[in-house]
């Protein structure tokens, strides 16, 4: 099934609303219900004034309605040992708990990375958890051994990210060495 591409510059209150209810059905927190998680979503394309093809997006698909599968990558800027370097952050993955195992996660996640092949992001970076890694590593990505700050933050020296995993898309390419600097937070 070929998802459906969402600006998220010109994303819908109701379609914000959708993805927000998928995520807090998928990763419920009391301190994110979906009031809050459709904020996120309306707020993640805007103020974005780069390349339309490096514009934020969300890829789903929609059964009857409901959004089933999710996945937004972001525009991230970030800095390595050999300078400024614009990946994707791929981000917000998650597929409803009713519908899992039949290759909706698959098809979001495969439609983020042809937007790589094609060649609008050198990489993909993302977080993921132990249990996950294999789903990516399958679909060409690996894990990365680079520390990752947020000079930006309050201890530049702790990872922004939450997830013990890191990974990139494509496992090939010229990944720069040394301390990845997400110059944010984690996503």
């Amino acid at each position: 099934m070929q998802p459906e591409v969402l600006d998220s510059r010109m994303l819908t209150e109701d379609d914000a609303l959708a993805i927000g209810q998928l995520l807090s059905q998928v990763w419920p927190n009391p301190a994110k219900p979906v009031a809050v998680r459709k904020q996120q979503m309306l707020e993640m394309g805007r103020g974005y004034t780069g390349p339309d093809a490096q514009a934020p997006r969300s890829f789903l698909i929609r059964e009857q309605g409901q959004i089933i599968a999710h996945a937004a990558i972001i525009s991230r800027a970030i800095g390595t040992s050999a300078g400024k370097l614009t990946i994707a952050g791929l981000t917000r993955v998650c597929t409803a708990l009713d519908v899992r195992g039949q290759g909706l996660g698959e098809s979001v996640v495969r439609a983020v990375f042809e937007v790589i092949d094609a060649g609008a992001f050198p990489f993909s970076l993302f977080q993921t958890s132990d249990p996950v890694k294999a789903f990516y590593t399958k679909l060409g990505a690996c894990a990365v051994d680079n520390p990752i700050v947020n000079s930006m933050g309050d201890d530049a020296q702790s990872s922004p990210f939450w997830n013990r995993i890191i990974m990139r898309y494509p496992s090939g390419g010229q990944w720069p060495d040394g301390t990845i600097d997400l110059r944010g937070p984690g996503y």
